[in-house]
Formats: C-alpha cells, structure tokens, sequence
C-alpha cells in the first residue's frame, strides 16, 4: 500500500509541475503584461522601461524557472493590479471558494442519493424515468444559465435571496444549487447502477427470505455496499467543484477564488492568475490521489495490479 501512495503521489507532483508550465506559457502568450499595465495610450518607451522593470524582456524559460524557484520559496510575487502579496490576496479569497466547494457537494449528494436509491428501487417505471430526466436535465443545462434563471425566479420575482455578495449564508445559497446540480447526476446514476448490481445479489436475497424488512434491506445492506464508489468520486467532484467556480462565483459576484480569477484575466494580472492556476491545479490533484488511495485501500484489487 505504501509503494502504492508513493507512486501515485510522485505522478501527482509531475501532473502538478506539467500544468504550472502549460499554464503559464499560455498565460504570457495571451497577451502583453507589459502594456496591460502602462496603459492606453501609453509611449513605446514607457512599455518597455515596464517590461524591463518587471522581467518580462527575459526568455520565457527563463521567467519561468525564476518564477517556479520563487514559488517553492514561498514567493508568490506581488499583483500587478491590486498592489498587494499575491499570497495574501489568495488566501484572502480561498475560503469563500472552500465553503461554496463543500456546500455545492453537500447539495450534489443530498440530491441524488435519494434519487439514485428509489431510481434502482422503482427501476424502469416512472420513477426510475423521471430521476433519469431530472439528471439528463443537470447535466444538459449550463450552470451559467441554470444560475441566471434562478436570479431571475427567487431574486427578481420572489425576492426572496440576494443577487450577489458573500456576506451572509442566503448569499450561498444559489451558487450552491446551481454549481451543485451540474455534478449530481453523476453521483445519481452511479448510485442507481450500484443499488441495481447490489439488489440483485445473493445476499440480499438471503436478507429478504430470512423477512427483513425491506428499509432494512435498501439501506442497511445494499445502500452501503453501493456508495463504496461513492466516496471515490466525492473527492474528484470536490475538485471540479473548487476549479469549476469561476462562472458561477463571477455570475453570483462571491468574493472567491473564482470571482478573483475573472477579474486577473480581465487586468492581465498575470502573477494572480498564475497562482490561482496552480493552486486549484494542485488541490484537483491532490484530490484525485486521495481518490486513488480510498479506491485501493477499499478494492485490494487495485494495489495487486
């Protein structure tokens, strides 16, 4: 098991260390930091006394390993729009994109587990149907959209959430549906196609002929064996969730990480959005391996092969 987490956590650091150069050379091939910052309307040689100021005449290679020996220093440099500690600023936003993470998944699961339980229950009849629809419809639908029509029904009709902000728990609550419907019928379908293998095994057969009760049977005895899965791709969803954000917290104005990723690419603040990258880079795949580890330690089968 140990030789297990070692690889993977060794993968893990090349995939992490493979997307920090990806994104910033594509980063600085989106435009000129230099200009951004002098200006409209700024003189040719006011760019490049810029340019030179901040590097940015230097290869790019070598602006990269400068920037990667900093950033393992812990030097993550200094906005170039917001005058402040890139670091400071990030860890300023992270736990407002952590809460909308959690809550978003929380609602993902709370939804449908139940659907996926009575879907695999009631199979091929109109329940099982209609839980298909509800889930076809999630994933069909952009979230962008999905939060835009629930601006428009609960705080321009009803008036009954704030549009934007992140001051209070009501400020959360339609990012969390409309970030949290988008990955749920993932989990719907899984649990269905995992009650459907489990209600027809042996044992439960067994349960049912002994006369347990048939709540005894779903959830004490299959539902248990179903979620195993589960909890595998919880962690993978966390991830997509914390790295998905940016529309949805920009749409819903949450002062995240995402909200702060839009305004970077707006300002062509390159040093913030070359750590937002990372940082959500780096917690998807710490995610996935904590993935990988639970999917091993609860299948022996994996660490064999």
């Amino acid at each position: 098991m140990i030789g297990y987490v070692l690889k993977r956590l060794g993968l893990a650091l090349l995939v992490a260390l493979a997307v920090s150069a990806i994104a910033f050379f594509l980063l600085r091939l989106s435009g000129d930091a230099a200009t951004a910052i002098a200006g409209e309307g700024a003189r040719q040689e006011d760019i490049e006394l810029i340019r030179k100021t901040y590097g940015l005449d230097r290869p790019l290679v070598v602006q990269y390993v400068e920037w990667l020996w900093q950033t393992l220093r812990g030097d993550f440099g200094t906005s170039l729009y917001f005058k402040t500690p890139v670091s400071a600023l990030v860890l300023d936003k992270l736990p407002t994109t952590i809460v909308l993470g959690l809550t978003s998944l929380g609602f993902a699961l709370l939804v449908s587990i139940p659907l996926g339980v009575l879907a695999a229950v009631y199979a091929n009849s109109w329940i099982d149907r209609l839980a298909l629809a509800i889930a076809v419809v999630g994933q069909a639908l952009p979230n962008f959209f999905f939060a835009l029509i629930l601006v428009m029904f609960f705080s321009i009709t009803l008036r009954w959430l704030p549009v934007s902000g992140s001051d209070s728990w009501a400020h959360f609550v339609m990012p969390t549906i409309a970030l949290g419907y988008y990955v749920a019928p993932a989990f719907m379908r899984l649990v269905r196609a995992g009650m459907i293998e489990v209600l027809s095994a042996d044992y439960i057969r067994t349960a049912r002929a002994k006369g347990l009760p048939a709540r005894s049977v779903i959830f004490k005895h299959a539902l248990r064996n179903a979620l195993v899965p589960v909890v595998a791709l919880t962690a993978v969803q966390l991830g997509f969730l914390l790295g998905g954000s940016v529309v949805v917290e920009t749409i819903f104005a949450l002062d995240g990480l995402g909200y702060l990723a839009y305004q970077s690419i707006t300002y062509k603040d390159f040093p913030v959005m070359q750590v937002v990258v990372l940082l959500l880079s780096v917690l998807y795949v710490l995610l996935t391996l904590l993935a990988d580890v639970a999917n091993a330690w609860l299948d022996p089968r994996i660490r064999v092969a």
